[in-house]
């Protein structure tokens, strides 16, 4: 008899050949399968009528075929079929390609269903390639996300034969729970996930998937802050900061101080210091790591600040070095590019204690790296790294301090929620002498005046960026590319100039060459895509185009436009959109009038509504397959709290009632590495 924890390979269905395939998709188990859920569905129940569809939506239309089906062979393995049909309201025109044994079974005069994306020719609307059905059939159809040897067809067919078994899964919510919030049992959820009878079946299954998936995320976050407070930490005896401001050539903000001091508390209480540090680009987030590093080795304990790139790393080394070069505190860079004998004179100097503070990437986390005393654990831009890389380097200690820093803005609401495993300080003043950025939004049709003024700042010595949202040109969007503007522009109006180019498709190597040369000065004019967003301060770079801001989170342009305004000099940001909508205008005007990341950030969550507000990283959290942490926020406030109020009840899940949450817990967080 097959379990839900059974190997997905003796599923009917499969067999070694597609296991495999399924195993590339994170499915390995008959569970993880029905957990696998349809991207997308093909509404057959929702007819609209012609005259009523929209261009570039997904429709579904009834419609009688009017005409013959024509055939032409535009080329060579290429047959296309064309035909219109009709309902009362109007006319489409279908078009199919090599599609034979469809095309010939359709009938003049029949009606069929058409499901499809809507599009304007030059006379009438045309749905090209679209799924055809029978005009009674009614069905709601799963869409999944296919790979090569997989289709969603195929697919479908093996989950049927998974459905059998959901019976046998646990229900991770507790009844009552469930009872109190209106929500489905897993089981009647999971069937009407995969093959809903009607849309209202649908709606109540994605409603209880999307509360599950975030209260199991909350309850693990809050588990795991439960846990930490639990454990005993390196104790700060001294309150060092008064010392470490004589050895600054400025002065700190008075929200650095105020963050030191959050910061201080923690790590002279009993327990280990778990906190995130928000704040702008520019905020000075490194200063506040600084200070603490400083005050650490003053108490006898070692500190490790680990960032997403060399360059960044080295950066943050410089800055350290300065700080403590009086002090008589030893600091060392530890990066993969160093030799073997350098490498090992750094694991010998951490490991014996000499070293107190150790700068680094990923390669503070090989097994060869020991610390005498690790005290303090900093990562930047913690988004780069899951829970699990932060667990891995504070293993190397005895319950050490931990600190994040992300120049990411984040509501503020939000972010108490979604990073419910840290406490949240927030750093909302600039140091004195940052530069304001000028900010202005143009169309296209200054191309030649944004060129010059480009120009203008170069002949003044400064450096200028140029950024593009896509590596490579997408006919289909009329975007051009980082690559087709480099090759544009450097030979033809930056012909002359030293242009570089930067994106996340060229190797490590390569790119932290470009950005080395970027910062220092060789390279006049920087075309590249958002991989710039986590980057190095190049303080000579004072000017920044934004091509199709449009397609841009304001976040994000707010985050990329930090790079630029962190030297002496006037700084400028220009946004090109074509696009003339009022969304559009009023998104780009919340930039224009805005420098404050976090009110952008509020207002970000306002415009975009729906949609992926933290990108693919999640921010190091267990991906989210059903929930969307914007759409759903009202679904996850009373996730925390349902979460919150059976962690008071059952601190440790340890109720036989709770064993399958417990599990589930146990299981998401350690497929994300935060329970190591």
């Amino acid at each position: 008899m097959l379990t839900a924890s059974t190997d997905i390979r003796f599923l009917k269905g499969v067999g070694e050949k597609r296991a495999e395939l399924l195993r590339k998709k994170g499915i390995d188990t008959v569970g993880a399968l029905l957990r696998f859920y349809p991207r997308a569905y093909l509404d057959w129940q929702n007819i609209t009528p012609i005259s009523e569809c929209h261009e570039g939506e997904n429709v579904c239309v009834r419609a009688e075929i009017t005409s013959p089906v024509k055939t032409a062979n535009i080329r060579r393995g290429m047959t296309l079929y064309k035909f219109s049909a009709a309902d009362d309201s109007g006319v489409i025109e279908v078009t199919l390609f090599n599609r034979k044994y469809l095309a010939e079974n359709l009938r003049e005069g029949r009606s069929y269903l058409f499901y499809g994306k809507l599009g304007y020719g030059i006379t009438l609307r045309q749905m090209s390639s679209p799924e055809i059905m029978p005009a009674e059939y009614m069905g709601i159809e799963p869409v999944y996300a296919a790979t090569e040897g997989l289709s969603s067809k195929t697919i479908e067919k093996i989950m049927k034969n998974a459905l059998v078994y959901a019976d046998g899964m646990a229900d991770v919510i507790p009844q009552g729970i469930r009872e109190k919030n209106g929500l489905c049992d897993f089981k009647t959820a999971l069937k009407s996930i995969h093959f809903p009878l009607e849309r209202q079946a649908l709606e109540s299954a994605k409603r209880r998937l999307v509360f599950e998936e975030l209260f199991v995320l909350q309850t693990g976050l809050l588990f795991l802050k439960r846990r930490r407070r639990a454990l005993a930490g390196c104790t700060v005896k001294e309150n060092l900061l008064d010392e470490f401001k004589k050895t600054l050539s400025f002065k700190l903000t008075g929200a650095q101080e105020r963050v030191i001091n959050e910061c201080l508390t923690d790590m002279m209480s009993p327990r280990p210091m778990n906190r995130l540090i928000q704040g702008d680009v520019g905020s000075g987030k490194t200063a506040v790591a600084a200070a603490l590093m400083y005050i650490s080795a003053g108490n006898g304990f070692q500190s490790a600040l680990m960032a997403p790139t060399e360059l960044l790393a080295e950066q943050h080394f410089k800055t350290l070095c300065k700080i403590t070069e009086n002090s008589g505190i030893k600091c060392a860079l530890l990066t993969g590019s160093l030799t073997k004998k350098q490498k090992d004179e750094v694991k010998a100097e951490l490991k014996s204690g000499e070293i107190k503070v150790a700068v680094g990437t990923h390669a503070l986390l090989t097994d060869g790296v020991e610390f005498e005393n690790l005290g303090l654990v900093v990562t930047d831009e913690q988004h780069r790294f899951g829970v699990g890389q932060r667990g891995r380097l504070s293993s190397k200690g005895n319950n050490p301090h931990t600190l994040v820093m992300s120049a990411t803005p984040i509501p503020r609401t939000l972010g108490l929620i979604i990073y419910g495993d840290l406490d949240i300080s927030i750093i909302d003043e600039y140091p004195a002498g940052r530069q304001k950025i000028a900010t202005y939004c143009v169309d296209s049709s200054y191309n030649a005046r944004v060129y010059n003024y480009i120009k203008k700042f170069i002949a003044e010595g400064r450096q200028a960026y140029i950024v593009c949202p896509l590596v490579d040109e997408n006919e289909a969007l009329g975007i051009k590319s980082a690559s087709e503007y480099y090759e544009e522009l450097s030979e033809n109006q930056f012909k002359g100039y030293t242009v570089g180019l930067l994106h996340g498709k060229m190797k490590p190597k390569d790119k932290e060459n470009v950005m080395r040369r970027f910062a220092a000065g060789e390279i006049q004019l920087l075309i590249s895509t958002t991989v710039i967003e986590v980057g190095i301060d190049v303080p000579n770079a004072a000017l920044m185009v934004i091509e199709n801001a449009e397609r841009f989170g304001l976040s994000q342009l707010h985050q990329l436009r930090g790079r630029i305004g962190r030297g002496e000099y006037s700084s400028a940001c220009i946004l090109i959109s074509d696009v003339k909508s009022g969304d559009t205008k009023r998104r780009l005007d919340v930039i224009k009038n805005n420098t404050d990341g976090f009110k952008i950030a509020d207002e970000d969550l306002k415009l975009r509504g729906p949609g992926d507000f933290f990108g693919e990283a999640q921010h190091g959290l267990p991906t989210l397959h059903v929930a969307d942490l914007v759409q759903d926020t009202r679904t996850l406030t009373v996730a925390q709290q349902e979460a919150k109020a059976l962690l008071a009840l059952d601190p440790n899940l340890a109720k036989p009632e709770h064993k399958a949450l417990s599990d589930e817990v146990e299981r998401l967080f350690a497929t994300a590495g935060a329970m190591n």
